[in-house]
């Protein structure tokens, strides 16, 4: 005798998804067009969330070369220069192992309508007469290695510098904007006395004497203001998460848009809907195989369109490197880097993402379907 064939769950979870397919099937336009939209939405999110994150990540790989305390002259509550006597002060703090004097500034370049980043490195590899430029700065002047570069000095003459390389492309970054110059140059260009210096950075080896260390020099030199690299952190991070709110906020009307979709989908179904619920019924489904079909049918457009947006998303912010989003989060509002971001996938920003797009939808998708397969099949039919 042979013996019947009983589908195991899997069989029968299978033979559902089938169904669920076919029936989306018929329903082709409605069902592409909604799927595009939450696609949308899920690309607008998961591109602002991805490209704050990786900016967030770059910038803290970059702190990670920062100076352990910066400290700086304070005079009526503007940052001024300290004098290069403090250097030794400082240096004699316990907990410090090195202070070095620091000199950088701004400069307004207007023939490319941008601040540039003078700074004095500590080793500089050129001689005087020479600088070395970022990447944005040799395209906005035009600006190639063994050519001039005339720059304004404070005193109103003009200094011609020459140009002796670019800085490498993997650091533009942070150094799209810079000029890297000598010493005597930059106090000629600056009108910087000797005995001055813009800031003192200061070597802690020992990251848990860092808060001590700030405080003796705030008891030492009421004048002076410490910075520590956590507070430089938090910055970076605050800003960041300022902007990246700012794009959330524009995209409000579209997650409005989706809310209101979600919620019509939520308060009740269609004719048609209502007829394939009733006539299921009426050949002998279960209510437990209706909701299943249902919640299978949500679970394939949600999922279809979370996985679009987030591919979407994926190379919008790692391949081209997110234009939509560059004028908005990066804030040079003239010389923008040119750099690649390194691909990141936070596994807890996926998983947020997918709880807050694909988990709603899906549960609106059943609650109108357990009200129609509960009900009569003739009366859900009939209506």
């Amino acid at each position: 005798m042979k013996r019947l064939h009983i589908p195991t769950w899997l069989e029968r979870q299978r033979y559902l998804l089938d169904f669920t397919l076919s029936s989306l099937g018929r329903r082709k336009g409605k069902n592409l067009a909604l799927t595009a939209l939450y696609a949308m939405v899920v690309f607008g999110l998961a591109s602002v969330l991805m490209y704050t994150q990786a900016l967030r990540g770059e910038a803290m790989r970059i702190l990670e070369g920062a100076p352990d305390v910066v400290v700086q002259r304070m005079v009526a509550g503007r940052h001024d220069l300290i004098p290069a006597d403090r250097v030794e002060r400082l240096s004699r703090i316990r907990g410090v192992q090195e202070a070095r004097g620091r000199l950088w500034g701004y400069y307004y370049d207007a023939s490319a309508k941008a601040n540039l980043t003078f700074l004095v490195p500590e080793k500089f590899w050129g001689k005087a007469g020479e600088v070395v430029i970022g990447e944005g700065v040799a395209r906005t002047r035009l600006a190639a290695p063994g050519e001039p570069f005339p720059v304004l000095a404070s005193d109103g003459s003009v200094v011609i510098l020459k140009v002796r390389e670019t800085v490498p492309s993997p650091s533009e970054l942070v150094s799209t904007d810079l000029v890297l110059l000598s010493e005597p140059d930059f106090r000629r260009l600056f009108g910087v006395p000797p005995d001055l210096y813009t800031d003192i950075a200061l070597t802690v080896p020992n990251e848990k004497e860092v808060p001590m260390v700030a405080a003796k020099i705030r008891g030492q030199m009421p004048d002076s203001r410490p910075i520590t690299r956590a507070e430089i952190a938090r910055t970076y991070e605050a800003i960041l998460d300022w902007r990246s709110g700012l794009v959330v906020l524009v995209l409000a009307a579209a997650l409005l848009s989706f809310g209101i979709v979600a919620w019509d989908k939520a308060s009740g179904l269609s004719a048609d809907e209502r007829r394939e619920i009733g006539i299921l019924k009426a050949i002998g489904w279960d209510t437990s195989e209706v909701l299943a079909v249902k919640a299978w049918e949500g679970a394939v457009i949600s999922l279809s369109a979370f996985l679009v947006g987030l591919l979407l998303a994926y190379v919008h912010v790692f391949v081209t490197s997110a234009p939509l989003l560059t004028p908005v989060l990066k804030g040079w509002s003239t010389l923008y880097p040119s750099f690649r971001l390194t691909p990141t996938l936070n596994p807890f920003l996926v998983s947020t993402l997918f709880l807050l797009t694909v988990v709603p939808y899906t549960v609106a998708t059943v609650v109108p379907a357990w009200r129609a397969a509960t009900t009569d099949p003739d009366a859900v039919m009939r209506s």
